[in-house]
């Protein structure tokens, strides 16, 4: 009787679980959301710093932010003592 009982409960499951599992899963679904696709990160500005026989200083700068290249330059200049 107990194996009976147990027997029906196994089949029960097998026929009701597998299409409320699979419900659940059909619910999820990816997005793809173009804006973030646009999104680039920044580059560093990069320094090439030289000195002369001098002791006088000069550098080159390249980035892609033009702003970011302008406050770079003032940094610099300021560390430096430079006009």
């Amino acid at each position: 009787m107990k194996s009976l009982c147990v027997l029906s409960i196994a089949f029960s499951l097998c026929f009701f679980v597998p299409p409320a599992y699979c419900a659940g899963q059909d619910a999820f679904q990816f997005k793809k959301q173009p804006e973030l696709q646009q999104i680039k990160p920044k580059k560093p500005v990069r320094i090439k710093l030289k000195r002369s026989a001098k002791d006088d200083y000069a550098w080159e700068l390249t980035g892609d932010d033009a702003d970011e290249i302008v406050r770079t330059d003032k940094k610099l200049r300021k560390m430096l003592n430079q006009r």
